[in-house]
C-alpha cells in the first residue's frame, strides 16, 4: 500500500475530475464501439434490444469497464483520465491505495451518484473536501499534487 505525503496534494475539484472523466469516457467508446460493432453490427446501435443485448454486450459494456476501472484503483491509484492530469484514488483516512472492497464499493456507488440526476458527482463541486457520494460511501478522496511556487518570469531591459 502506498500512502500519500499530505503536504504536498490538495483535493482535487469538480473541473479537474470532469476533464478526467471525458478522458475515461472517450477511451471506453474507442474500445467498445468497435468491438460492439464488430459482435453486433449497426443494428445495435438503432435497434431497440433492450439493457443487454446479449452475453457479449454484458461483457464489453458493463463487466469489462468495472474490471477495468477496479483494477486501475488497486494497481495505479487512478484511471487513465485521472493518470492523465496526475490525480489520485486513495483512502480517505489514510491516504493509502484502495482496498478491493472499498474499490467494488466505490464502483457500485457509481450508480447511487448518477440515478438522481448525477447530483453525486455534481456534489464534488460543493462538499469541502470534494467528495461525491461515490467517494462519501467508499471511504475515498480524489487528490493531486499542489501546484509548486513558480518562479516569476523577469525580463532584462535592453540598453
Amino acid at each position: 500500500m502506498q500512502s500519500t505525503d499530505v503536504d504536498n496534494v490538495e483535493y482535487a475539484g469538480f473541473w479537474i475530475r470532469v476533464g478526467a472523466a471525458l478522458i475515461d469516457t472517450l477511451l471506453l467508446i474507442a474500445i467498445t464501439f468497435p468491438l460492439l460493432l464488430w459482435i453486433y453490427g449497426w443494428s445495435y446501435f438503432g435497434d431497440d434490444t433492450g439493457f443487454v443485448a446479449g452475453p457479449a454486450d454484458f461483457v464489453i459494456s458493463w463487466l469489462a469497464p468495472a474490471v477495468a476501472a477496479i483494477a486501475f484503483w488497486l494497481y495505479r491509484q487512478a484511471t487513465p483520465g485521472k493518470m492523465a492530469l496526475s490525480l489520485r484514488v486513495v483512502d480517505a483516512t489514510t491516504g493509502s491505495t484502495l482496498s478491493i472492497g472499498q474499490s467494488i464499493g466505490r464502483y457500485l456507488a457509481y450508480y447511487v451518484s448518477a440515478i438522481p440526476l448525477f447530483i453525486g458527482f455534481i456534489w464534488v463541486a460543493f462538499d469541502s473536501k470534494k467528495r461525491g457520494w461515490h467517494d462519501k460511501l467508499a471511504g475515498t478522496v480524489v487528490i493531486r499534487a499542489k501546484p509548486s511556487e513558480a518562479e516569476a518570469v523577469r525580463f532584462e531591459p535592453r540598453s
